[in-house]
């Protein structure tokens, strides 16, 4: 290889597929390589004609290619991979065969985040946990498990469709987090009317076919209660550990319990309980209980006893208007910068959340995975 292709393939290692988080040089996506005294020629192939990427990937080229060779022109092509480069490149990201790659033995931490009723905010605090993750420099997935009432694509402003490379499907990244959605198949707000089987098929098809690379966590908004979701979700993520999300008033936490026990009988380790709406700060600085009070202490009372283990109060929520504007913004809070209370102790959920421990068989499989 000559000095020159070689320096081009060092700049061009460098850029990164924003959907595949590889740089285009593992991916084949680099063709042919031409020059002269004057320029630089490169051809770049794209995974799909309506690549979603093409713009920053194309920049990204000729910025990295105009500082290597600053007296070159650079001219670029961006033709799409055959079917048997597309095969192949599928191959190198997921094997041969699909499968579910946060089985037993994924280092990835999943946690869930479950209620008994709908209304507490359970999706409001799963996105905003989701990018404090992904500020924080982990590499996050977020998947919207509440099939009949997805709302996590509205929480996190995504139009966008996932890219199909035929039967793999990469996620549209908001805010640094990718995501999925029954949702982003859906037109016009439309119902889902779907028995246990087409409901178990939809969240094997979240893990299976979709591309989510390498991530430290995956969050799992859930259906409230302890429907046919979470019963998939206990065979297909064994290793998943569950935070139950309740307000101040003593009545959700009743029903919260019961999500919480569905969860403990899955084998998933209850990390917690979060209790939303705690109160309202009035002009004074006076915390005005509007719920009542008292509803996650019940439920940490009950879940211990049920567990016969401490199972702690992780964070009490106040009422933000912030949280609900951004909410139906479709920003985050924890998106903007602001000193808002509700943000606060979101950050400090997420940063505990981050010092979640791996289980036995993950710490194992981190060991043997440590060059």
């Amino acid at each position: 290889m000559t000095d020159i292709k070689s320096q081009v393939l060092l700049a061009l290692a460098k850029v990164t597929d924003p959907e595949l988080g590889l740089p285009i040089t593992e991916l084949g996506m680099v063709g042919d390589i031409g020059f002269d005294s004057d320029s630089i020629s490169v051809e770049i192939k794209l995974t799909v004609s309506h690549c979603p990427m093409r713009d920053q990937i194309e920049s990204e080229v000729i910025q990295v290619l105009s500082q290597e060779f600053p007296t070159r022109t650079v001219n670029l092509q961006m033709p799409v991979m055959s079917k048997a480069e597309l095969d192949e490149l599928k191959v190198r990201l997921r094997g041969k065969e699909k499968q579910n790659p946060f089985g037993p033995g994924s280092s990835t931490r999943v946690i869930l985040i479950g209620s008994g009723k709908g209304g507490v905010g359970k999706s409001t605090i799963t996105a905003n946990l989701a990018v404090a993750l992904a500020n924080s420099g982990y590499q996050v997935g977020l998947i919207d498990a509440d099939i009949f009432g997805f709302s996590i694509t509205r929480l996190m402003g995504i139009k966008a469709k996932p890219t199909r490379l035929d039967d793999m499907m990469l996620p549209p990244i908001s805010y640094g987090v990718k995501v999925i959605s029954i949702g982003m198949f859906l037109d016009d707000n439309e119902a889902i009317s779907w028995r246990g089987p087409m409901l178990h098929k939809a969240i094997e098809q979240f893990l299976t076919d979709v591309y989510w690379g390498d991530l430290d966590f995956l969050l799992i908004d859930m259906p409230p209660g302890t429907g046919d979701v979470a019963i998939s979700i206990g065979q297909l993520l064994p290793n998943a550990k569950t935070i139950v999300v309740t307000t101040a008033a003593t009545a959700a936490s009743q029903v919260a319990v019961r999500s919480a026990m569905a969860a403990s009988k899955a084998g998933h380790e209850i990390l917690g309980v979060v209790e939303n709406m705690s109160w309202l700060l009035d002009s004074e600085g006076n915390k005005q209980a509007l719920f009542g009070s008292g509803g996650g202490d019940a439920l940490v009372a009950e879940l211990s006893r049920y567990t016969n283990q401490v199972v702690p109060l992780l964070a009490q929520i106040p009422i933000s208007t912030e949280l609900s504007e951004s909410a139906e913004a479709g920003r985050p809070l924890l998106t903007l910068a602001n000193s808002d209370e509700a943000a606060n102790t979101l950050q400090g959920l997420a940063e505990l959340i981050s010092q979640t421990k791996l289980s036995k068989d993950q710490r194992e499989l981190k060991v043997k995975l440590k060059p």
